[in-house]
């Protein structure tokens, strides 16, 4: 078996988390859910842009607008709970992992082949973000830290898939799957190029 086949995560990720992450991020409470209640943010307006830009898409509008909810609701509950912990939501920085898929994203084409590669970059976000918070849910010290990530996990688990299947279901499963083996034999190596960094979640 390969190195590539062993590491793969069970949610199709070529790259584990270095463990040192976890780690880190418990030196760093206040930044980590300051860039967790961002990530939800943005993933809640990128949810609203892809119905915008795709209004005729009957069933991505159905399988997307209750994400659209659910994700400004985790917003909600990052913002209670660093307010719980007498922690401040500092200012958004760049976000160096998702501007680099951004940049892997094929240029042009039709307007399903760029649904095709925005399908995928949220799809590889959410697989990413959920394998980070599994980690947290099983390895924080602070029990209900780990609770509370337990339910971020499982949510991110149902978007990355609802992502894929909407990519396969538009775009057709032959050419979905294959730019996806692309993106994430790129995330790997985007992930190898970036030192753990415990103040963010990607």
């Amino acid at each position: 078996m390969s190195e590539s086949v062993k590491s793969k995560t069970t949610l199709g990720l070529e790259l584990p988390t270095d463990p040192r992450w976890v780690n880190m991020t418990e030196k760093s409470l206040e930044e980590i859910l300051t860039d967790h209640a961002y990530c939800e943010q943005k993933a809640t307006t990128t949810c609203i842009s892809l119905v915008q830009m795709y209004p005729e898409l009957d069933m991505l509008i159905d399988e997307i607008m209750p994400v659209v909810t659910e994700e400004w609701g985790h917003f909600r509950l990052v913002i209670s709970e660093l307010r719980k912990r007498n922690l401040t939501l500092g200012r958004q920085r760049k976000d160096l992992y998702v501007n680099e898929l951004l940049k892997f994203q094929k240029k042009g084409g039709s307007h399903k082949d760029r649904l095709l590669e925005r399908l995928l970059t949220c799809a590889v976000i959410e697989a990413r973000s959920c394998e980070r918070f599994r980690l947290l849910s099983i390895n924080l010290a602070d029990t209900e830290l780990r609770q509370f990530y337990h339910g971020f996990m499982v949510s991110e688990a149902g978007h990355y898939k609802m992502f894929l299947k909407l990519a396969k279901h538009y775009c057709g499963t032959d050419k979905a799957l294959k730019r996806w083996a692309e993106y994430l034999e790129f995330e790997a190596q985007l992930m190898k190029s970036m030192s753990p960094d415990g103040t963010r979640i990607h």
